[in-house]
């Protein structure tokens, strides 16, 4: 049994849903969020509450009922906060500026990089070395912050490139003497 599928997702004020038979579109404060609802779970609303239910227990359509149920909290949570994802840039003159929707990025190639940011991703730079990336979309948002990673992954040696805030970069050491 599912612990992630069995607990109902909690509708704030302000957050509609509308439940079709292969669709779920959730509208709030920040914008709008639709889903293809995969078969094999069934999505209801009751109260203020979104259920999911696996529509047998048949080994599919249970591995589909947290996925589903986790989708639809992380739309829910998009459309009232939004997510967020910091990058920093490591290396000398490595740099990052933003022009309108386009993401200028100097890696230390023999030429700029232009990353074309995709509808609903907005990019800041407060510092030349720092990407804030925010969207209502966790899963454009992650694809994004792992394409601009991917040009220039950290390496171990120096610790040179693109990372995520959080992540930590294990340092190898180099040739000896």
């Amino acid at each position: 049994m599912s612990r992630i599928g069995k607990h109902p997702v909690k509708m704030p004020a302000g957050v509609t849903a509308t439940i079709t038979s292969d669709e779920i579109v959730i509208k709030g404060k920040l914008g709008e969020l639709k889903h293809h609802m995969p078969h094999g779970v069934t999505v209801t609303q009751e109260n203020d509450e979104i259920v999911v239910r696996p529509m047998s227990d048949d080994d599919a359509h249970r591995a589909l009922w947290g996925t589903v149920r986790a989708n639809v909290n992380n739309m829910v949570k998009g459309v009232t906060e939004g997510f967020t994802k910091k990058l920093e840039l490591i290396g000398v003159g490595y740099r990052a500026q933003v022009q309108g929707q386009i993401l200028k990025l100097t890696l230390g190639f023999s030429h700029d990089i232009d990353y074309k940011l995709p509808q609903g991703v907005k990019a800041v730079t407060p510092a030349p070395t720092t990407i804030e990336l925010s969207s209502i979309d966790k899963q454009l948002l992650g694809q994004v912050a792992s394409e601009i990673r991917s040009y220039r992954a950290p390496e171990p040696y120096k610790g040179k490139g693109v990372k995520y805030e959080t992540e930590t970069v294990l340092r190898k050491v180099g040739k000896k003497k």
